[in-house]
């Protein structure tokens, strides 16, 4: 298990208790309370998120925390912190059972389960969040809703098999050509 230094820690603490807010607790003011006074959040793939601190506080209060599934579940794979940055690499489990416009904007819930891998960087200010960039492959989340060609050389489910597994198999997409 990786060490980190106390300054380190702090950081993985208040990420935590982030985390835990928006996932187990469900409450925007708590994640909210973590992070610095004009707090950034960007999902890359959607442009969905909210700057400045009464915005984002809005944007989980009324999207994201409404709007995640009962079963999601974050299956951390990696993590690097520095002195004022934490990348976690990790797979989002869910079942899309309601509608995730913060995730898939405008798609009904399609009922799939979903394995989606995302790479989080996390900046932080005095302790406390600046900014959250959170980046995922938007292709594989249409693929496991069955909302586009699985005939397209994107990945499903098994795109996270080998993030897990270094000797999963590799290349299925060049394989089926």
């Amino acid at each position: 298990m990786t060490e980190f230094s106390p300054s380190q820690q702090a950081l993985i603490d208040i990420w935590d208790k982030h985390t835990a807010s928006e996932f187990v607790d469900k409450d925007a003011d708590a994640a909210i309370a973590t992070m610095t006074e004009n707090p950034v959040l960007i999902h890359v793939p959607v442009n969905t998120g909210a700057t400045g601190r009464e915005a984002l506080r809005k944007f989980y209060a009324e999207i994201f925390i409404p709007q995640m599934p009962e079963d999601v579940e974050l299956e951390l794979l990696t993590r690097t912190v520095s002195q004022n940055r934490l990348i976690d690499e990790f797979i989002l489990h869910l079942t899309h059972t309601v509608r995730m416009d913060w995730f898939a904007p405008g798609i009904e819930p399609t009922g799939k389960k979903l394995a989606v891998p995302h790479v989080g960087i996390i900046a932080f200010e005095g302790g406390l969040i600046a900014s959250e960039h959170i980046y995922w492959d938007q292709a594989t989340v249409l693929a496991q809703m069955g909302l586009i060609d699985a005939g397209l050389p994107v990945m499903g489910m098994e795109q996270g098999d080998r993030l897990r597994d270094p000797d999963a198999p590799a290349n299925q997409l060049i394989d089926r050509l």
